[in-house]
């Protein structure tokens, strides 16, 4: 008997936690790297948030996680906690995240929207909550120029997303359909032949010739174009005013009801390091790849850092109604039945922040709690 479309979906969210994670140091869940805390010493005389000794704040080592890397490596998250310790778990994956949330090993992460509507579903509306948003774009279409010259040229090859199921696999198979073309979901066979591959594999498989291109996230897709790649289409181009969400901010909603002031605090931190990314953009990105360099083991070069940096838009704001359009996509791809997403947002302690901080609130596309 086939899979059911939630089916296939949760099979491919999974089969992400399997990956080993970009940290040199497995522990638990994720990896907590050493150092790159800058200026995150706890300040004398300070008092503990809602009475918490430690906050555990997971986020992957990817540049569209860039809040969580610059908040991380500047100390924000320190300094908003106070005499709370700011501990840190980094993922590769966002089933792996989700895990961790639901066994108490992470109270807030950054995540992708795919993992978070899944994690969601899954628990019937009762595990997460998404309390902000963190990053729009970010997302190429990168081919062999020599192989693929336009957009028709796609159909026949094979083209490299990170996962079945995940938010760039789901927005390339809407993309194929939207051509008119077919491609079975769960073996990626068809008009264009969709090949799993994770990211870190990607590039290698690029230059072998095994892909003729990818629909991938950054830093993955500049470093295609580092080996020769050439970007065919930027999925921003595809989304009203350029504008998706490729990174939400996820709470343990048992974490939220007990401990607001911590959950606010963290929202806190990550306003101020938006802020401070959007008005100190060069300080930021040398920053973020410090961090990556701390995580993983190894800086990004400049030739894939700018390129990528460029194109991921620092925000706020959750961009629900994206959200909501990525999962009609999933849906009809055959990958996700229909989702119940009513309650997946509370944003009234990310409004409470903006407004203290005299800045426009954001919305919650009517999937709010209430």
């Amino acid at each position: 008997m086939p899979a059911s479309g939630s089916t296939l979906l949760r099979r491919g969210l999974a089969a992400l936690a399997a990956f080993p994670l970009l940290t040199l140091a497995a522990c638990g869940y994720g990896s907590e790297a050493e150092g790159g805390d800058a200026g995150a010493r706890i300040a004398a005389g300070a008092e503990k948030t809602d009475g918490l000794d430690s906050v555990r704040i997971g986020y992957f080592g990817n540049l569209t996680h860039a809040t969580a890397l610059v908040g991380r490596q500047k100390g924000f998250f320190q300094k908003a906690l106070g005499a709370t310790s700011a501990d840190y778990q980094v993922f590769n994956a966002g089933p792996s995240e989700i895990e961790a949330l639901n066994s108490g090993s992470v109270d807030i992460g950054w995540i992708g929207p795919s993992p978070a509507i899944n994690g969601y579903t899954k628990s019937d509306g009762k595990n997460l909550r998404i309390v902000g948003g963190s990053a729009s774009g970010g997302v190429k279409l990168v081919v062999n120029p020599k192989k693929v010259k336009s957009l028709k040229d796609v159909r026949g090859k094979r083209i490299a997303t990170p996962q079945l199921g995940n938010t760039q696999d789901v927005a390339f198979l809407d993309w194929v359909a939207e051509q008119g073309w077919k491609v079975d979901a769960e073996s990626g066979k068809g008009d264009v032949s969709v090949v799993r591959t994770d990211n870190k594999v990607t590039p290698d498989a690029f230059r072998s010739g095994s892909v003729d291109g990818a629909w991938v996230p950054e830093p993955t897709a500049s470093k295609l174009v580092a080996e020769g790649g050439k970007v065919l289409l930027d999925e921003a181009s595809l989304w009203p005013g350029k504008k998706f969400v490729i990174t939400n901010i996820i709470v343990s909603q048992k974490f939220l009801k007990e401990h607001p002031k911590a959950v606010e605090a963290v929202l806190r931190a990550s306003v101020d390091t938006n802020a401070w990314i959007n008005t100190h953009p060069d300080e930021a990105r040398a920053a973020a790849n410090k961090q990556l360099g701390v995580d993983s083991g190894k800086e990004l070069p400049a030739g894939v850092l700018d390129p990528a940096w460029k194109s991921i838009q620092i925000t706020d704001d959750p961009l629900a109604a994206t959200l909501g359009t990525e999962a009609r996509h999933a849906v009809k791809a055959g990958l996700l039945q229909d989702p119940k997403l009513d309650g997946i947002y509370d944003l009234a302690p990310l409004n409470k922040v903006l407004r203290a901080k005299g800045e426009s609130t954001v919305d919650d596309a009517g999937l709010g709690v209430g």
